[in-house]
């Protein structure tokens, strides 16, 4: 079954272990506690993942973003960045 999702056009929080050359390669990351654009699929390690997969937005948890729509993003694609030591989207807009 094909899923569409946005996509995570970029990344630049380069210690997450999903990021490799500024991309995420998760398959899909979850946004948000329901307050804070936090990407929740953030993880530090010390070895980056190895798989090339495009990232999309599976979930979002942040209602008050005005992409989301039933807790799911419908911008076209995101961003992710460094915000106070926090993996955040950057895409988030207050509806």
């Amino acid at each position: 079954m094909a899923v569409e999702m946005p996509r995570v056009k970029g990344c630049q929080v380069s210690e997450c272990v999903y990021n490799l050359e500024s991309a995420c390669n998760a398959r899909a990351i979850t946004v948000g506690d329901g307050a804070t654009p936090n990407c929740d699929t953030f993880y530090v390690a010390s070895r980056h993942a190895r798989n090339r997969n495009t990232a999309g937005v599976g979930a979002c948890k942040v209602t008050g973003c005005r992409f989301n729509d039933d807790y799911e993003c419908q911008a076209d694609e995101i961003s992710v960045g460094s915000v106070e030591s926090s993996a955040m989207c950057r895409t988030y807009q207050s509806s």
